[in-house]
Protein backbone atom coordinates (compact mmCIF):
# COMPACT_ATOMS: atom_id res chain seq x y z
CA UNK A 1 0.00 0.00 0.00
CA UNK A 2 1.71 2.99 -1.07
CA UNK A 3 0.30 6.61 0.39
CA UNK A 4 3.22 8.96 -0.02
CA UNK A 5 1.47 10.60 -2.60
CA UNK A 6 -1.36 11.22 -0.41
CA UNK A 7 -1.89 14.43 0.63
CA UNK A 8 -6.15 14.53 1.63
CA UNK A 9 -8.82 12.31 2.65
CA UNK A 10 -12.21 11.75 2.11
CA UNK A 11 -13.94 8.98 3.87
CA UNK A 12 -17.18 7.13 4.28
CA UNK A 13 -19.88 7.53 6.63
CA UNK A 14 -22.38 4.39 7.23
CA UNK A 15 -20.06 1.34 7.70
CA UNK A 16 -16.69 3.17 7.68
CA UNK A 17 -16.88 5.59 10.81
CA UNK A 18 -20.17 4.58 12.02
CA UNK A 19 -22.44 1.81 12.61
CA UNK A 20 -25.53 2.72 11.22
CA UNK A 21 -27.28 -0.08 10.92
CA UNK A 22 -29.60 0.03 14.23
CA UNK A 23 -30.84 2.99 12.71
CA UNK A 24 -32.06 1.72 9.76
CA UNK A 25 -33.26 -1.06 10.97
CA UNK A 26 -35.78 1.06 13.49
CA UNK A 27 -36.54 3.57 11.01
CA UNK A 28 -37.34 0.98 8.47
CA UNK A 29 -39.27 -1.08 10.85
CA UNK A 30 -41.28 2.17 11.81
CA UNK A 31 -42.22 2.88 8.27
CA UNK A 32 -43.40 -0.52 7.28
CA UNK A 33 -45.44 -0.61 10.54
CA UNK A 34 -47.10 3.22 9.63
CA UNK A 35 -47.71 1.94 5.48
CA UNK A 36 -49.16 -2.01 6.94
CA UNK A 37 -46.50 -3.77 5.14
CA UNK A 38 -44.61 -6.84 7.02
CA UNK A 39 -41.68 -6.00 8.64
CA UNK A 40 -37.55 -6.68 7.58
CA UNK A 41 -34.92 -8.41 9.54
CA UNK A 42 -31.36 -7.25 10.08
CA UNK A 43 -29.72 -9.52 7.74
CA UNK A 44 -31.97 -8.16 4.71
CA UNK A 45 -30.86 -4.22 5.94
CA UNK A 46 -26.94 -4.89 6.25
CA UNK A 47 -26.64 -5.94 2.68
CA UNK A 48 -28.68 -3.61 1.18
CA UNK A 49 -27.38 -0.74 2.58
CA UNK A 50 -25.01 1.49 1.29
CA UNK A 51 -26.31 2.94 -2.39
CA UNK A 52 -28.69 5.26 -0.99
CA UNK A 53 -31.96 6.06 0.83
CA UNK A 54 -33.61 5.44 -2.55
CA UNK A 55 -32.02 2.29 -3.29
CA UNK A 56 -32.92 1.08 0.21
CA UNK A 57 -36.65 1.81 0.24
CA UNK A 58 -36.81 0.55 -3.14
CA UNK A 59 -35.51 -2.73 -2.61
CA UNK A 60 -37.30 -2.69 0.73
CA UNK A 61 -40.50 -1.94 -0.82
CA UNK A 62 -40.09 -5.10 -3.16
CA UNK A 63 -38.72 -7.41 -0.80
CA UNK A 64 -41.37 -7.31 1.75
CA UNK A 65 -44.28 -7.38 -1.19
CA UNK A 66 -43.06 -9.78 -3.77
CA UNK A 67 -44.49 -6.95 -6.54
CA UNK A 68 -41.95 -5.50 -9.07
CA UNK A 69 -44.73 -2.57 -9.22
CA UNK A 70 -45.32 -1.82 -5.31
CA UNK A 71 -41.47 0.58 -5.11
CA UNK A 72 -42.93 3.04 -7.48
CA UNK A 73 -46.20 2.65 -6.13
CA UNK A 74 -45.61 3.15 -2.22
CA UNK A 75 -42.10 5.03 -2.66
CA UNK A 76 -43.72 8.34 -2.06
CA UNK A 77 -45.54 7.61 0.85
CA UNK A 78 -43.10 5.38 2.34
CA UNK A 79 -39.93 7.98 1.55
CA UNK A 80 -42.21 10.49 3.87
CA UNK A 81 -42.47 8.43 6.41
CA UNK A 82 -38.89 6.81 6.59
CA UNK A 83 -37.51 10.49 6.52
CA UNK A 84 -39.90 11.64 9.45
CA UNK A 85 -38.68 8.32 11.47
CA UNK A 86 -34.96 8.61 10.92
CA UNK A 87 -34.37 12.06 11.52
CA UNK A 88 -36.36 11.26 14.66
CA UNK A 89 -33.67 8.19 15.80
CA UNK A 90 -30.75 9.71 13.63
CA UNK A 91 -27.56 8.42 15.92
CA UNK A 92 -29.87 6.11 18.94
CA UNK A 93 -29.00 3.50 17.75
CA UNK A 94 -25.45 3.65 16.11
CA UNK A 95 -22.16 3.50 17.29
CA UNK A 96 -18.76 5.35 16.33
CA UNK A 97 -16.23 2.19 15.30
CA UNK A 98 -13.33 1.53 17.91
CA UNK A 99 -9.97 3.15 16.30
CA UNK A 100 -11.95 6.15 14.26
CA UNK A 101 -11.67 9.04 16.60
CA UNK A 102 -7.42 7.75 17.06
CA UNK A 103 -7.47 7.58 13.35
CA UNK A 104 -9.54 10.85 12.30
CA UNK A 105 -6.71 12.56 14.80
CA UNK A 106 -3.53 10.88 12.75
CA UNK A 107 -5.34 12.10 9.97
CA UNK A 108 -5.64 15.87 10.98
CA UNK A 109 -2.43 15.84 12.89
CA UNK A 110 -0.79 15.12 9.02
CA UNK A 111 -2.43 18.61 7.99
CA UNK A 112 -4.74 16.72 4.78
CA UNK A 113 -8.18 18.43 4.72
CA UNK A 114 -10.74 15.70 5.63
CA UNK A 115 -14.08 15.56 3.90
CA UNK A 116 -17.04 12.99 4.55
CA UNK A 117 -18.45 11.49 1.63
CA UNK A 118 -21.43 9.20 1.72
CA UNK A 119 -24.53 8.02 -0.51
CA UNK A 120 -26.39 9.00 2.78
CA UNK A 121 -28.80 12.32 2.68
CA UNK A 122 -26.98 15.42 3.69
CA UNK A 123 -29.76 16.23 6.03
CA UNK A 124 -29.22 12.79 8.13
CA UNK A 125 -25.38 12.67 7.80
CA UNK A 126 -24.43 16.57 8.91
CA UNK A 127 -26.61 15.22 12.66
CA UNK A 128 -25.46 12.27 12.64
CA UNK A 129 -21.49 13.52 12.61
CA UNK A 130 -22.31 16.03 15.17
CA UNK A 131 -24.15 13.52 17.55
CA UNK A 132 -21.34 11.38 17.61
CA UNK A 133 -18.54 14.27 18.03
CA UNK A 134 -17.27 13.91 14.30
CA UNK A 135 -18.32 16.92 12.26
CA UNK A 136 -15.45 19.07 13.82
CA UNK A 137 -12.97 16.60 12.05
CA UNK A 138 -14.12 17.24 8.47
CA UNK A 139 -14.07 20.59 5.98
CA UNK A 140 -17.10 19.63 4.48
CA UNK A 141 -19.50 16.78 4.15
CA UNK A 142 -21.21 15.45 1.09
CA UNK A 143 -24.20 13.65 1.02
CA UNK A 144 -25.86 10.99 -1.97
CA UNK A 145 -27.73 14.36 -2.97
CA UNK A 146 -25.09 16.67 -2.93
CA UNK A 147 -24.37 15.78 -6.67
CA UNK A 148 -26.21 14.78 -9.75
CA UNK A 149 -25.20 11.11 -9.15
CA UNK A 150 -24.08 8.84 -6.13
CA UNK A 151 -21.32 6.37 -5.68
CA UNK A 152 -20.39 4.16 -7.23
CA UNK A 153 -20.20 6.90 -9.92
CA UNK A 154 -16.65 8.71 -10.37
CA UNK A 155 -18.49 12.37 -9.99
CA UNK A 156 -19.07 12.79 -6.16
CA UNK A 157 -15.29 11.89 -5.81
CA UNK A 158 -14.42 14.17 -8.67
CA UNK A 159 -16.37 16.80 -7.23
CA UNK A 160 -15.22 16.26 -3.95
CA UNK A 161 -11.87 16.31 -4.55
CA UNK A 162 -12.43 19.78 -7.03
CA UNK A 163 -13.82 21.72 -3.77
CA UNK A 164 -10.80 20.38 -1.44
CA UNK A 165 -8.27 22.09 -4.01
CA UNK A 166 -6.74 18.79 -4.21
CA UNK A 167 -6.01 16.39 -7.44
CA UNK A 168 -8.25 12.88 -7.38
CA UNK A 169 -4.54 10.94 -7.40
CA UNK A 170 -3.29 12.82 -4.22
CA UNK A 171 -6.54 12.46 -2.44
CA UNK A 172 -7.46 8.84 -0.86
CA UNK A 173 -10.98 7.47 -0.47
CA UNK A 174 -11.50 5.63 2.79
CA UNK A 175 -14.61 3.40 2.10
CA UNK A 176 -16.35 0.07 3.18
CA UNK A 177 -17.72 -1.58 0.41
CA UNK A 178 -17.29 -2.11 -3.55
CA UNK A 179 -18.95 1.58 -4.45
CA UNK A 180 -16.04 3.00 -3.01
CA UNK A 181 -13.81 1.10 -4.97
CA UNK A 182 -14.89 1.12 -8.01
CA UNK A 183 -16.02 5.34 -7.39
CA UNK A 184 -12.08 5.54 -6.50
CA UNK A 185 -10.57 3.76 -9.24
CA UNK A 186 -13.26 5.38 -11.80
CA UNK A 187 -11.82 9.12 -10.48
CA UNK A 188 -8.45 7.89 -10.01
CA UNK A 189 -8.27 8.56 -5.97
CA UNK A 190 -6.54 5.40 -4.28
CA UNK A 191 -8.49 3.69 -2.29
CA UNK A 192 -8.46 1.83 1.45
CA UNK A 193 -11.48 -0.20 2.65
CA UNK A 194 -12.24 -1.22 6.27
CA UNK A 195 -13.45 -5.01 6.81
CA UNK A 196 -15.71 -4.41 9.25
CA UNK A 197 -18.45 -2.61 7.20
CA UNK A 198 -21.34 -3.29 4.52
CA UNK A 199 -20.87 -4.78 1.31
CA UNK A 200 -24.03 -5.99 0.35
CA UNK A 201 -23.57 -8.91 1.20
CA UNK A 202 -20.02 -9.93 -0.63
CA UNK A 203 -16.49 -10.26 1.05
CA UNK A 204 -14.95 -6.96 0.71
CA UNK A 205 -11.61 -8.16 -0.01
CA UNK A 206 -12.81 -8.75 -3.61
CA UNK A 207 -13.43 -5.22 -3.97
CA UNK A 208 -9.91 -4.58 -5.23
CA UNK A 209 -9.16 -1.65 -3.20
CA UNK A 210 -5.13 -0.97 -2.84
CA UNK A 211 -5.24 -2.00 1.18
CA UNK A 212 -7.46 -2.99 3.69
CA UNK A 213 -7.26 -2.17 7.21
CA UNK A 214 -9.20 -3.42 10.25
CA UNK A 215 -9.37 -0.32 12.40
CA UNK A 216 -9.06 3.17 10.94
CA UNK A 217 -6.54 3.88 13.10
CA UNK A 218 -4.29 0.95 11.49
CA UNK A 219 -3.94 2.88 8.11
CA UNK A 220 -0.11 3.16 7.11
CA UNK A 221 0.91 6.84 7.28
Amino acid sequence: MKLAQVRAALIDLDGTLVDTLGDFVVALGRMLRELGLPAVDRAFVERTVGKGSEHLLRQTLLHVTGDPQAPERWFEAAWQAYQRHYLAINGEHAAVYLGVVEGLERLRSRGWPLGCLTNKPTAFARPLLERKGLAGYFQQVWGGDAFERKKPDPLPLLKACEALGMAPADTLMIGDSHNDAQAARAAGCPVVLVTYGYNHGQPVHTAGADGYIERLDALPL
